[in-house]
């Protein structure tokens, strides 16, 4: 069995980049096995879920600009599983989550690049998701639910995006993470680990700082599916917390 996660991707240059997360994403990924991995990205936006669905290998989308050409001759060579996408659809569809299966698009990098550091040579399948930021935080975890039960087949369950992403409030210089980015992620890991689920559909009003934390919930709601796919029986675990540049999060939870 494999939990879900929740890991915080942060910016691009993770993947040339050792820190503290990439330390624990490669620990992670050496201490487990899947025979697949279901990522659900930030950075693949959509207003009906949508679902990777190919046999092929994936194109690396390199969906930034101004870094370095090293990360653009970065390839990351995973492939889809058409077969998997059906099986992913059924459920989701069961639930009366309507979805869209796309055979186009590639890997972005809310996907390639932790990904990248978990798994540097690409181990199983992988099957890319979308989200819509726009739906509460309540019916992104009932679309997580639709997922329970996976981790007991070893498929690994990855939420990517980040609890606090505002690139506007980053402080460069700091030394030390922002006290205001540490008391939003400390509200959410006491309400996590206390299964308190309405005050966690109810952050926006509820969290401290939580519209500097999140002035835009695209890299925030994939905690939720995250969340919704694991066992409810079980308490997450904060499996990894780092912070760069002040209050960029890379909270990681396992569920």
């Amino acid at each position: 069995m494999i939990s879900p996660i929740f890991v915080g991707h942060g910016s691009p240059m993770m993947a040339i980049q050792d820190t503290a997360c990439t330390e624990f994403l490669l620990d992670y990924g050496q201490k487990v096995s899947p025979k697949a991995i279901v990522i659900f990205t930030a950075h693949w936006e959509t207003e009906v879920l949508t679902i990777s669905s190919t046999d092929d290998v994936y194109e690396t989308i390199y969906d930034f600009g101004g870094f370095p050409k090293e990360l653009f001759q970065i390839k990351y060579e995973a492939r889809g599983n058409k077969a998997l996408a059906a099986k992913l659809a059924e459920r989701f569809q069961t639930k009366g989550i309507q979805v869209n299966l796309d055979s186009q698009r590639g890997l972005d990098h809310g996907s390639w690049v932790p990904l990248l550091r978990m798994f540097p040579t690409p181990v199983c399948p992988v099957i890319q998701v979308s989200v819509n930021p726009y739906l509460p935080p309540a019916e992104q975890y009932r679309i997580g639910e639709a997922l329970r039960g996976l981790d007991q087949e070893d498929i690994l369950i990855i939420g990517s995006g980040a609890t606090v992403h505002n690139l506007r409030a980053l402080n460069w210089s700091a030394t030390e993470p922002d006290a205001w980015a540490v008391a939003f992620d400390d509200w959410l890991v006491q309400n996590m680990q206390a299964q308190k689920l309405e005050a966690l559909f109810n952050y926006a009003a509820e969290a401290p700082n939580a519209r500097m934390a999140v002035p835009r919930p695209e890299h925030f709601i994939p905690l939720y599916i995250a969340m919704g796919s694991g066992d409810p029986a079980r308490t997450p675990q904060i499996i990894h917390r780092s912070y760069e540049v002040g209050s960029l999060s890379y909270l990681s939870v396992s569920f």
